[in-house]
């Protein structure tokens, strides 16, 4: 049976500092002659069913550096946009390809994949969670903050959306302190939370108070208020989330060398003020940038025939 990642869960404890480890070897060949081709004969599925500038860039250029073919697959331009059944489009996708990727809505849709697909499923965002974006947002503290990721203190501030699910599944397989401040109404999932306590490691507190959160952090990160999909709620989120912006204050109140993260795109003005994300605690563009590297980690992990990890 194939090996799917749907969720950070699916690496585990051990496998997902592996994974890192081998993302920061892959930044290090980049360019090098000696780049690993593990995708070497291979055609890699993109299906995107919601628009996507980094996702797709990433994965695309990262096939192609593992010596794969990327196969990208607006969700238009196929069958399911005439209501053939996910699990048959699966089926004939696993007779063609060596993977596929997939960035659409409901969580659901993936899994129904997964479920079917006879070859590795690699969840590209839905709306429960992002899990790329989190092995890249691991990698960026990695890099950038001498602590490492057991015991560090991190601060959501904003939506209890996919982005915070990631944030409460890692926290306890890194095992480090999460707190998220999110309004009234837009907490996380409880089922998530249930997942991340099942595994008995990391701390996770939630509140509305953002100030409490920011106090102390080691990472403080956000998203934006209104996610691809939600734009008819838009208004109404710029009011339930008023007062839930990443300012300079309360940047100032988290520890001296704490970074700021944010997997974009970004609205300067409302989850974060402009001097924040373009200033000297933002590493954002680093964050943006290993998502390539992550990727063509996991990649190597599900599609090669000799897997690393």
């Amino acid at each position: 049976m194939p090996r799917h990642l749907l969720s950070l869960l699916d690496l585990g404890v051990e496998g997902l500092p592996e994974l890192l480890d081998r993302a920061d070897q892959m930044k290090r060949f980049r360019g090098r002659v000696d780049h690993p081709r593990a995708l070497a004969g291979k055609s890699i599925g993109l299906i995107m069913e919601k628009a996507s500038t980094r996702t797709r860039i990433s994965f695309e250029v990262g096939i192609y550096e593992l010596g794969g073919q990327p196969v990208a697959l607006a969700g238009r331009d196929l069958q399911l946009g005439r209501d053939e059944p996910l699990a048959d489009t699966a089926r004939v996708l696993s007779r063609y390809l060596h993977g596929v990727v997939m960035r659409t809505h409901a969580h659901e849709r993936v899994e129904t994949l997964a479920a079917a697909s006879q070859v590795p499923v690699i969840n590209a965002l839905t709306d429960k969670f992002h899990p790329c974006q989190l092995l890249a947002d691991l990698m960026t503290i990695r890099e950038h903050h001498p602590k490492g990721l057991a015991g560090m203190r991190v601060a959501w501030v904003g939506d209890g959306n996919n982005m915070a699910h990631c944030w409460i599944i890692a926290s306890a397989l890194a095992d480090f302190e999460l707190h998220l401040a999110c309004p009234k109404g837009y907490e996380p999932l409880p089922e998530v939370l249930a997942m991340a306590d099942k595994l008995g490691r990391g701390q996770r507190t939630l509140t509305t108070d953002v100030d409490a959160v920011t106090r102390g952090a080691d990472v403080v990160t956000t998203d934006v208020w209104a996610s691809m999909g939600q734009e008819e709620e838009r208004e109404v989120r710029k009011r339930a989330f008023a007062g839930y912006c990443v300012t300079q204050a309360r940047m100032s109140h988290a520890k001296s060398d704490a970074l700021f993260l944010h997997c974009l795109p970004a609205h300067r003005g409302e989850e974060v003020e402009a001097a924040v994300i373009d200033g000297p605690r933002s590493v954002v563009w680093d964050e943006a940038e290993n998502r390539l590297h992550a990727q063509k980690a996991l990649l190597e992990l599900l599609c090669s025939s000799n897997g690393r990890l």
